[in-house]
């Protein structure tokens, strides 16, 4: 029997395959290890219930939270509806919440949802690179202004935005900072102290764990980071962040997360983060190293590629290109041995709110957007053979494309 092979992948923006090592500490939990986290009378219930406290702290570490700041759910999706809704709900109606345009559906469709629930949102623009111009938010925020939500890392265009530089700001106004780090935690370093995040959302499929869980971190305790802020700053902003569960049950997760736990799945997701707190500053080098030879590389050889984002100041793992004179069903047929996208794997259908919020057409069949996302098992050949086929594919249909030279890239 003929088997198909299977693309190259590059893909890794909309999920990760799950590290071997992930899936050997999984295993024995769907059978050996089969207890209930809420059995307390029984040998089996405590075994699941120390694998959990286990993950809890592996989760934490990652972004120097403490345990009893992670509340478990089954994704980011989930963590952002906790994180947005849950605070709404424990504000007043009327209360201002402030994100951005470019940021993901989740959010942005819980801000159309919290709207009809009588809170008021703005959406604010960004620039052409995806940025986020600080004054503009600063300018935004209204006395009833009680929560800012935005991406760390962007999951189409890649634009960092700068968290780090917010988090003071808001502090300083009594302003609640939820981010979304879904691209970015195990890639680049989170540090909710420094960065003075209040709330913050994990998804474990893009850190190579397993699909169907994930995290929200909810502070808890006093922000040590924010001891140089004037007392009555530290006053205006609550020193610890009180949610409403979405729904009711059980009473697992400090209440705020009824129904059984995903035993295999919270231990994958820890080991996952504790494997990314390890060895994630040397991958993420490479994988940054290998994107700008990728640019470096297709810039220089064809002028009718366009960066989507910046060139700096992006996900370490990112590209997302424009490329301008060359049919989609060329480009398609020709990249039938890649695994990429065109835009989020949530927007696929309904074309991309991100280029359109930068100024782009996602509709153009000639001006076609590509995005590649490196991952922790790709090789160096299988980067040198994505760089041979879209130049291949390129020279061959585009109309401005220059030769491709004869040196390996």
């Amino acid at each position: 029997m003929n088997t198909i092979e299977r693309p190259l992948y590059f893909d890794y923006h909309a999920t990760t395959p799950v590290d071997r090592r992930v899936v050997e500490a999984m295993l024995p939990y769907f059978s050996e290890k089969f207890g209930n986290a809420e059995s307390h009378q029984h040998a089996y219930g405590w075994e699941a219930k120390a694998a959990i406290n286990q993950a809890r702290q592996q989760v934490s570490e990652l972004i120097n939270a403490q345990p009893n700041e992670i509340i478990f759910t089954s994704g980011a999706t989930e963590s952002i509806h906790l994180a947005l809704l849950g605070f709404l709900e424990t504000q007043e109606r009327g209360s201002h919440l402030i994100t951005a345009s470019t940021e993901h559906k989740a959010t942005l469709e819980v801000c159309t949802r919290a709207k009809k629930l009588g809170y008021e949102i703005t959406i604010l623009d960004v620039d052409s690179e995806g940025r986020l111009d600080v004054q503009n938010l600063l300018t935004a925020i209204r006395p009833n202004t009680v929560m800012v939500s935005l991406m760390h890392g962007n999951n189409e265009i890649g634009t960092l935005h700068p968290i780090a530089e917010l988090g003071p700001l808001l502090r300083a106004k009594g302003i609640v900072l939820h981010v979304d780090a879904a691209q970015t935690a195990g890639k680049h370093p989170i540090d909710v102290q420094k960065m003075e995040i209040d709330l913050l959302s994990i998804s474990s499929h893009k850190l190579y764990g397993p699909k169907g869980v994930g995290a929200l971190y909810v502070r808890r305790q006093p922000n040590l980071a924010s001891s140089n802020c004037p007392k009555h700053d530290q006053q205006q902003r609550p020193s610890r962040i009180e949610l409403a569960a979405l729904f009711a049950g059980g009473g697992q997760e400090s209440g705020l997360r009824g129904g059984t736990h995903n035993v295999p799945g919270i231990v994958g997701f820890g080991l996952a983060c504790e494997i990314a707190r390890r060895e994630g500053q040397v991958e993420s080098e490479r994988l940054q190293n290998e994107r700008d030879r990728i640019l470096d590389i297709l810039l220089k050889r064809f002028p009718n590629i366009e960066l989507n984002g910046p060139r700096t100041s992006r996900l370490c793992n990112n590209i997302n290109i424009t490329v301008r004179d060359v049919a989609a069903d060329d480009l398609i047929h020709g990249l039938r041995s890649i695994a990429y996208s065109s835009a989020s794997a949530c927007s696929m259908g309904s074309g991309s709110h991100v280029l359109k919020a930068i100024g782009k057409s996602s509709v153009d069949p000639f001006r076609t957007t590509l995005r590649f996302g490196l991952g922790r098992f790709n090789s160096r050949e299988d980067i040198d053979r994505l760089i041979e086929v879209l130049s291949q594919t390129i020279e061959k249909h585009g109309k401005n494309s220059k030769p491709i030279e004869n040196s390996a890239p």
